[in-house]
């Protein structure tokens, strides 16, 4: 345990945005599964509040930190590569920039975060949307097995054979069934890929809107990705896109008009993963920032307009400490959740293929933000009607980008009465309700 006078204590607490960080009353680093397992059952006698820190990218506030007990899992940070079984043991304390540095040398790589900086484990235990997710599925299709230490202090593996209850609770359903302290990912060859981030001034914004419903409407190519984006970014309005193609070379014609529009920066090459993913990094403000969310089955251009018309007008109505308003759109391949072979909490279903769409404001005054948070809600719910076009039941939302307060049914669908009913059955005494997050 470590207070606050300890060195460790502030990188115990500390994550990607200031929202996500609260002051404990102090740190644990446990570093084995026994370690947790007899954390929890304190906890859970004691009624303390507690938080369970992997990598710090939750930019909900309390998800992953709290002002009782703060965990930080940052010694769970094995990383073992078996070669003939195609699989990687990753610790619950890593980033995914550990991970694809480990596995470089082999060839190899996994469907994990799309930018650097993002822990394994709430990227993981929430869906997970990846660079290969076209081709391999979410990432929470690729996990083989999960070390669990359940909320009564108990260590189990979960695999799809030794409980397909948890292992299907495992699979999006966060931080609600105990902590997960290590997990199994299948993985596939890696060589270099083509791609990068273009830049535009928003003159460009109807051919880059034309490019974009295009690419979205048309591409049949499962190695072939994007995120495109309009912004506010320090007062300068903007568009841009990530191209990435899991490959030396794209094919002719699946990025050519994003070429062909006007630049005001362009650095797309041939180049390692991991060079790629370095020259996502961007700028790394030390703000609040929040995210909301909202699920489409394309992106057509009627909601493009409708996305720039939304960045327009919040950019003039948030308070002026606000410095980036910012919407992601991001286009997968159709057969995107095909490639599960067991079921999975997130997505709710997946009859049909469901894209995620992010908004994202950064701002720097705790005074701004009910504000910035009612303006998250409100574009949101301005863009649902052409989003839920074609889609049946309530707004489906991505849970590591959906804001605190989305109703549950949001994120799991029809599947939230069976993970209620398995965590009655392993957390009856509700010990995980005590840590952050979307609560069931």
């Amino acid at each position: 345990m470590l207070s606050i006078a300890s060195p460790n204590y502030l990188e115990d607490i500390s994550h990607w945005t200031q929202l996500g960080t609260q002051y404990a009353a102090c740190s644990f680093e446990p570093g084995t599964p026994e370690d947790v397992g007899v954390a929890l059952q304190i906890l859970g006698r004691t009624r303390t509040p507690f938080g369970i820190k992997g990598g710090g990218h939750a930019v909900n506030p309390g998800f992953s930190s709290s002002e009782g007990i703060q965990i930080a899992m940052s010694r769970f940070s094995e990383i073992v590569y078996d070669s003939t079984a195609e699989l990687v043991t990753v610790g619950a304390g890593l980033l995914w920039d550990d991970v694809y540095e480990a596995l470089n040398p082999h060839g190899v790589s996994v469907a994990g975060g799309r930018i650097l900086g993002v822990g394994v484990a709430g990227f993981t235990l929430s869906g997970g949307y990846s660079w290969h997710a076209n081709q391999y599925g979410l990432t929470i299709d690729t996990v083989q097995a999960f070390e669990l230490v359940m909320p009564n202090g108990t260590v189990v593996g979960v695999t799809e054979t030794s409980n397909p209850d948890l292992f299907f609770a495992l699979k999006g359903g966060a931080n609600n069934f105990g902590i997960v302290t290590k997990f199994a990912f299948r993985t596939f060859p890696q060589g270099q890929i083509w791609g990068g981030l273009i830049s535009y001034s928003l003159d460009a914004r109807d051919q880059f809107m034309s490019a974009t419903a295009n690419f979205s409407a048309n591409n049949k190519d499962p190695k072939a990705q994007i995120i495109a984006m309009f912004y506010d970014r320090v007062g300068k309005l903007g568009a841009g896109v990530n191209l990435f193609y899991d490959g030396p070379t794209p094919p002719a014609g699946i990025f050519d008009e994003f070429l062909a529009i006007p630049s005001t920066l362009e650095d797309v090459s041939t180049r390692s993963f991991s060079d790629f993913l370095e020259s996502l990094r961007g700028i790394q403000y030390p703000s609040r920032y929040i995210f909301n969310s909202i699920s489409v089955t394309g992106y057509p251009l009627s909601l493009l307009q409708t996305v720039v018309d939304q960045c327009e007008y919040w950019r003039q109505n948030v308070p002026d400490d606000v410095f980036v308003v910012s919407y992601d759109l991001q286009p997968f391949h159709s057969s995107l959740l095909s490639h599960n072979t067991t079921p999975s909490a997130y997505p709710g279903t997946r009859a049909q293929a469901l894209f995620p769409f992010n908004v994202n404001f950064a701002w720097t005054r705790p005074e701004s933000d009910e504000a910035v948070y009612d303006a998250a809600r409100k574009t949101i719910k301005a863009l649902e009607p052409l989003a839920m076009a074609g889609q049946d039941g309530p707004p489906v939302a991505y849970p590591n980008y959906a804001l605190f307060d989305t109703p549950l049914v949001n994120l799991y669908g029809k599947n939230l009465p069976r993970l209620q009913t398995i965590k009655a059955e392993v957390d009856p005494d509700n010990v995980m309700g005590l840590a952050g997050g979307f609560k069931i």
